[in-house]
């Protein structure tokens, strides 16, 4: 039987927790949250916006919650830099109120919509399907407008971890972020919108066959992102992936060379893509890209760069190599394991073998 946790030690360690996250409450009308979507105070289209889109009916049965003033869950928000609020959970609501409001098409357009929401498919409000918000008599346009919603922000005096441990929690229920769909969110700047641009690159499409729900769902980026941080950052890695990417994508916002890095990761990617012929890094008898396999050829490919050493043709079975595989499968997230396959790699590709 496991022994009971000591109060003392229970207490700090809770008020420690605590005191990485800050949080203030708001209230705000409809009318009000969708002017701050326009004026952009607001963000409710971050990139994984398109993961997921409520259908007419859903959209319709929100507004008619609205109207029928029944408890709507508060809206969560985080702070950026700049002090814009991201959208963290209450995307398809806020979406829903823009695309309400819209009087015209081209406002519609503005929330990705192509024209603005008719409701339908209502049991209460009857009388309403049909509507759009400018069929509505004045007084209820007022009405509908004035609805108050209440708001959560994380401040930016929160802890950056714990800004990502709130966008992980929150949105395990429904859009199921991955994890550098998460860290796109929390650690914006630069950096993030250069491994972004980077992962949109076509020769590594064409070599990361990924499963169809994984093509646009950040993994790209974070095979970029493991690329900088397994070559820059390899003495820090402790087998614990999420927290290293997240510990190296805020360290690296403030201290890294983007030219010097971008020529590497340019060379390492086209030696990769000359090697593979164009075609996607495939084992045999495997349909995606082993990523842990290709993350170490990657990397060792661009250490080789930096060290100015020549990579070789390899022959056609060098993905079947015994110490590579045996180095990137099952259990082997290890630092040991980490220098172990990227050297490997390294021999492989330099001719060394």
């Amino acid at each position: 039987m496991s022994e009971a946790p000591s109060l003392n030690h229970l207490e700090e360690q809770l008020r420690g927790e605590r005191g990485r996250v800050d949080v203030a409450v708001h209230n705000f009308s409809v009318r009000e949250l969708v002017r701050m979507i326009t004026d952009e105070e607001l963000n409710a289209s971050p990139s994984y916006q398109r993961k997921f889109r409520w259908t007419q009916k859903d959209e319709s049965l929100f507004i008619e919650s609205v109207f029928l003033g029944l408890p709507i869950p508060p809206i969560f928000v985080a702070t950026n830099v700049g002090f814009q609020w991201e959208v963290v959970d209450g995307l398809q609501r806020l979406s829903t109120l823009a695309h309400f409001l819209a009087r015209d098409a081209e406002e519609a357009r503005e929330v990705g919509r192509e024209l603005p929401l008719r409701l339908d498919d209502l049991e209460k409000l009857t009388e309403l399907n049909g509507c759009s918000f400018t069929d509505l008599p004045k007084n209820l346009q007022v009405y509908f407008g004035r609805q108050p919603l209440q708001v959560i922000s994380l401040t930016d005096k929160s802890d950056l971890q714990a800004r990502f441990d709130v966008f992980e929690r929150l949105n395990r229920g429904g859009i199921q972020l991955t994890a550098q769909e998460v860290r796109a969110c929390v650690y914006q700047g630069r950096f993030n919108d250069f491994i972004e641009k980077l992962s949109q690159d076509s020769r590594l499409s064409d070599i990361l066959k990924l499963q169809r729900v994984h093509q646009d769902d950040g993994t790209k980026a974070e095979q970029v992102l493991k690329f900088f941080a397994y070559k820059n950052f390899k003495s820090e890695f402790d087998g614990k992936v999420e927290t290293f990417l997240n510990r190296y994508m805020q360290s690296a916002d403030g201290n890294f060379n983007y030219a010097a890095e971008r020529e590497v990761f340019d060379k390492a990617l086209q030696a990769l893509h000359s090697i593979c012929e164009g075609q996607p890094f495939l084992r045999r008898q495997t349909p995606v890209t082993p990523l842990v396999q290709f993350e170490a050829c990657l990397v060792a490919a661009g250490e080789l760069v930096e060290e100015g050493t020549p990579i070789v043709q390899v022959p056609p079975d060098w993905l079947e190599d015994v110490e590579l595989r045996a180095s990137t499968g099952a259990g082997t997230n290890t630092r040991s394991m980490l220098r172990r396959r990227v050297q490997r790699a390294k021999e492989l590709l330099s001719g060394t073998a």
